[in-house]
């Protein structure tokens, strides 16, 4: 399903026709989106309707069993393994494009041995191979921006969740990606710490970041995102700009899960 153009622009990611299977299901079927240079895509729809898994494929931490994924216009190679499954054709290049790419994940994924420096300067300086003292000169604006900078030298357990999960935002900024992706990065936080949360994305979308986000906060959504997509049991029911997807649906399923929430 076409979701968004823009003439003559190579898009940041592009997913074309993504299916995904666990065991006998299929969770994604056919799924396809582009996401521009600030875009900012909110993916709506029921748990288990393939949004996560839909993220996950998008950044290979799941390999789609057919359809292809783009990153800056460069497709990521696949060949087939002996079990005719699809495998990435070469690991060198799916790290390097995986740089591009970073995912914030709604159960923080903080190394708990570190400290909220540490957590942020550990991949520039494995990965990107930044020196230390850039590294922590970065670090130390990112925790500025995310508002917790006089937490540096803590470790994450003694962190609320909010701030657990404003470390982890940070944490993939500091890769300097082209897109950031965040999934569900709301839904283990108790309800008074999921404001804080929410305007640290806030803005970033102010500044033009490129983010696709999985969300259930249909107020935000609406708020932050210039295209919406609905998935409805792994496949793209509707998308459109905010306006048109929460106030005239095309589909009784729309209308539905809109209701529920």
């Amino acid at each position: 399903m076409h979701t968004n153009f823009k003439v003559n622009e190579v898009p940041q990611v592009e997913v074309r026709d993504i299916w995904k299977r666990f065991g006998s299901d299929d969770v994604l079927k056919g799924v396809s989106l582009k996401a521009y240079n600030h875009d900012v895509i909110s993916i709506i729809g029921s748990s288990g309707s393939g949004k996560s898994t839909l993220l996950r494929c998008i950044n290979y931490l799941e390999i789609p069993d057919a359809g292809s994924i783009f990153i800056d216009g460069e497709p990521i190679k696949m060949k087939r393994n002996r079990d005719g499954r699809l495998v990435p054709a070469e690991r060198a290049q799916v790290c390097r494009l995986r740089t591009k790419v970073s995912m914030v994940f709604q159960n923080f994924n903080l190394w708990s041995h570190m400290t909220v420096l540490q957590n942020l300067i550990e991949a520039p300086m494995r990965v990107l191979k930044r020196p230390r003292h850039e590294a922590v000169e970065y670090a130390e604006l990112l925790l500025q921006k995310v508002g917790i900078a006089e937490k540096r030298d803590e470790y994450p357990a003694r962190l609320s969740g909010g701030q657990q999960q404003r470390v982890a935002i940070a944490r993939a900024l500091a890769m300097m990606p082209q897109v950031l992706l965040l999934d569900e990065i709301t839904s283990a936080l108790d309800p008074e710490l999921v404001g804080e949360v929410l305007n640290v994305i806030r803005s970033l979308a102010a500044e033009g970041r490129t983010m696709i986000i999985v969300t259930h906060e249909m107020k935000f959504a609406r708020e932050v995102s210039n295209l919406v997509i609905f998935l409805n049991e792994g496949v793209i029911c509707e998308a459109g700009p905010p306006q048109k997807v929460f106030e005239s649906q095309e589909t009784e399923r729309l209308r539905a899960f809109l209701s529920s929430t």
